[in-house]
């Protein structure tokens, strides 16, 4: 298993604080993440200047599209030199090949990924954009067309990791967002777990950004819920 389990959500709304926050964590112990509003403020560039501090990068933009055009997106994310990126699920199998068939002449391709639900969306609210049954059912079922389109995982609710390990075998990654700790508010997110919760339940990679970022020592929370991690003794 990757030692390397947590990936830093670099939130932020430039490259100035992205970067400031970056020179407080170890590489190390940590990946990154960028997403819509960090690369639509700083570019391409952002994911450069991370990688030249040792940084891998998780790009995720979510691409939805046309097979095309999800495509041509991929292959310059994968030009980019990014560890792991992702689509929706929900585009469907021929968007899915098509990401991946883009990815896959680089001599080191990236991870690729498919969002399932969103973590910020309950059972409830599902049903208000056309898909019938719970989060849960939404999840598996997407998790198995990512899985027969040849993805090599999917992002979740840590809720949820279980249900696609049990669903699609356990070298299928769950990337989970919605990492809090013990008794943080969930925010903007419905469904949450605690970083050892999410790992009990079988995820592979979790995604951690408010306990980290607004921590008053970044270095060391990032230290204490690896460490964590690694012994398996629970954060107070």
């Amino acid at each position: 298993m990757d030692s390397k389990r947590i990936i830093v959500a670099l939130d932020f709304p430039d490259e100035v604080p992205a970067l400031a926050m970056a020179a407080r964590l170890d590489p190390a112990l940590c990946r990154v993440k960028v997403g819509k509003e960090l690369f639509v403020a700083a570019g391409p560039a952002i994911v450069l200047r991370l990688r030249e501090r040792g940084f891998e990068v998780f790009l995720d933009l979510k691409f939805h599209d046309i097979p095309s055009t999800v495509a041509g997106a991929c292959r310059a994310a994968a030009s980019l030199g990014v560890w792991m990126l992702d689509v929706h699920a929900s585009g469907g199998a021929a968007m899915m090949r098509a990401a991946r068939d883009a990815v896959s002449s680089f001599a080191n391709p990236p991870l690729l990924i498919g969002v399932t639900v969103l973590t910020s969306l309950a059972s409830s609210e599902l049903a208000q954009v056309g898909f019938a049954g719970t989060a849960a059912q939404n999840v598996e079922r997407l998790a198995r067309l990512a899985s027969a389109s040849g993805l090599d995982g999917v992002v979740c609710s840590a809720e949820e990791a279980e249900l696609v390990r049990a669903s699609v075998g356990g070298k299928f990654l769950s990337v989970t967002p919605g990492i809090r700790m013990p008794g943080e508010a969930a925010g903007d997110q419905s469904r949450v777990v605690t970083p050892q919760e999410a790992v009990r339940r079988g995820a592979h990679y979790l995604v951690v950004g408010r306990p980290v970022t607004r921590s008053e020592d970044p270095a060391a929370t990032l230290r204490a819920i690896s460490g964590s991690l690694a012994d398996g003794k629970a954060i107070t």
